[in-house]
């Protein structure tokens, strides 16, 4: 704000807050999650602040003697992070979410829960009304009423509260407890600033202000087991629930003219016989190569990820270290001869599943690809068919124990994703499929790769059987949470000023001794190019300092240079 005469000066309307939103606890908070996101404070602010609160009556946080507002910035001298008794719990296993309400009908504070997204904000606002008033801090509430809630969560008129990602700072009456729903869903990231996860969000604040942390999942992310594993986190482990009888095929040379194998047919037939539904899990990604004969996915030998398959050049890449090289003439396992990027997509298996049960009301859903009135349409009609054929997303319209059989036909297209989490990825899509299959139901797998370690945890119900393994995997070759990764994304005018922009760029990130710098790889547009960063916990600061000097205007131009620290979403 300055003073004065000038004529690109507006007046001030109005003051938005009578009193400040935050103290100056959380607006070191606020810097550390810029710091953390390479984001900026602005942006980071503009994310995570409430709606202006306009009412002239209204009175600003910590106004109330019950909400909490810690006022140091970091732990006394030689204190540890994290008492013991502060660790944060991880609930894993059936009845996790009965566990978040009797804690929190039990809690003598308040209890703020974060949910991956708007719908699972809104049930969840339905089941806490049962215990007490409760406000919601999400879109899907207007601007008015989340301002509100924030002003009487603020005041301890309210002790309950749900939200998503814009709710990560709201007041928490004392003492506190916050809770973060399916900790590992990728949408707790969602594009935008500032680019953190809200796990380490919660994390952080809760370490902070001394608050209960609860974090929820059916499949933890790698990160928050190994922290469960190393003595950061508690870890409950519910005793196994009911769980489905589950197949697996061995599809090696029989898959490529018919999707259905004999088995998954015969389920198939048995569930609808029972007047139960059918759930048929497809992806539309095919982007690897694999052996038909042994199912073998061709990897880079440096970084362990499926070498991304094209088409057009012939030829395999890793997205990670920018390795090129032509299309192999035998499987390096077991020298045959049948390389394939093959996968069925969802159309295909709904012709196979149609001619093979022409009585059947079957419908297919991918609401990845279909938004707006075609993909209400298809909703509509998926809701009411015995099979369901569709990608991942299409699990959302079946409740627990809703199907009679969960059938996956290709998961190999997941595992043979140019991303490191591939494996944590099919894991979780499994597991969720096997917790809405209801008692006597079955969940088949059909897999070029049957004795892959996702499969052997979901059919055998054990989630060390999985984590173990996918551990070693990556404390081997530097994959979280061992190191961190950023992606460093260049944009300039043209091909050849993006390509002398990402060679400024990798030689000022080179500079740094801690970080691993890879080769820049192009997109399928020629004038953007993705660096790939690796380095160790202050890997944010490191690569800020790397790129200080771009930040600088000149009147030549730079280009348009964009860091994601942590990514969840691979975007090769």
């Amino acid at each position: 704000m300055r003073e004065g005469v000038d004529a690109r000066l507006k007046p001030l309307l109005r003051v938005a807050d009578p009193a400040p939103v935050l103290v100056p606890a959380q607006l070191d908070f606020v810097r550390w999650i810029a710091s953390e996101s390479l984001s900026s404070v602005g942006s980071t602010f503009a994310t995570l602040l409430p709606p202006p609160l306009l009412d002239s009556t209204a009175t600003g946080p910590g106004s109330g003697s019950s909400a909490r507002y810690d006022t140091r910035t970091e732990p006394p001298p030689g204190a540890p992070r994290v008492a013991p008794d502060q660790r944060p719990t991880l609930l894993v296993g059936t009845g996790r979410e009965e566990q978040i309400l009797e804690r929190i009908k039990e809690a003598k504070g308040g209890a703020l829960v974060i949910a991956a997204d708007v719908e699972a904000a809104a049930r969840w606002a339905q089941r806490l009304a049962k215990l007490d008033r409760v406000v919601r801090l999400d879109s899907g509430v207007d601007e008015g009423a989340r301002a509100q809630a924030w002003r009487q969560l603020a005041d301890g008129s309210a002790r309950l509260a749900t939200g998503t990602r814009s709710a990560l700072l709201a007041p928490v009456v004392e003492p506190g407890m916050l809770v973060l729903l399916d900790e590992h869903e990728a949408a707790h990231k969602p594009p935008g600033p500032p680019r953190l996860h809200s796990r380490e969000v919660v994390l952080e604040r809760a370490a902070r202000e001394g608050l209960t942390l609860l974090l929820t999942s059916a499949t933890p992310s790698v990160e928050m087991w190994w922290q469960a594993g190393s003595g950061r986190a508690d870890a409950v482990l519910a005793p196994p629930g009911p769980w489905p009888a589950v197949s697996l095929a061995d599809t090696r040379g029989i898959l490529r003219r018919e999707p259905l194998t004999p088995p998954l047919a015969r389920a198939i037939r048995e569930t609808l016989a029972a007047g139960r539904r059918v759930f048929l899990a497809v992806s539309r990604l095919t982007s690897a190569l694999a052996c038909d004969e042994c199912g073998t996915v061709v990897r880079c030998a440096q970084c362990m990820l499926a070498l991304a398959y094209s088409r057009a050049t012939a030829t395999l890449a890793c997205r990670l270290c920018g390795r090129t090289e032509p299309l192999p003439d035998t499987c390096p396992s077991c020298r045959g001869r049948r390389l394939s990027p093959f996968g069925w997509g969802v159309e295909r298996v709904e012709h196979a599943v149609r001619r093979r049960f022409p009585d059947a009301r079957i419908a297919r859903y991918d609401p990845d690809a279909l938004r707006g009135a075609r993909g209400e349409t298809q909703r509509r009609a998926a809701a009411a068919a015995q099979v369901v054929i569709g990608t991942r997303g299409a699990l959302r319209l079946f409740g627990r124990a809703a199907l009679g059989l969960a059938g996956f036909v290709s998961p190999d297209q997941l595992l043979r994703l140019p991303d490191f989490r591939a494996g944590e990825r099919t894991l979780a899509l499994l597991w969720a499929a096997a917790e809405r299959v209801g008692a006597g139901g079955a969940l088949v797998i059909q897999s070029q790769n049957p004795t892959h370690y996702a499969f052997e945890a979901a059919a055998r119900q054990d989630l060390a059987a999985f984590y173990t393994p996918e551990l070693r995997f990556r404390a081997e070759l530097g994959y979280p949470p061992f190191r961190r990764l950023a992606i460093v994304t260049l944009r300039g005018g043209g091909a050849p000023e993006t390509e002398r922009l990402a060679e400024r760029v990798c030689a000022a990130l080179r500079a740094s001794t801690a970080l691993q710098v890879y080769p820049p790889g192009a997109d399928r547009r020629s004038r953007v190019r993705r660096v790939v960063v690796k380095g160790p916990a202050e890997l944010p600061r490191l690569v800020g300092a790397a790129l200080r000097e771009f930040r600088d205007p000149r009147p030549e131009g730079r280009g348009i240079i964009d860091v994601e620290v942590d990514p969840v979403e691979w975007p090769f």
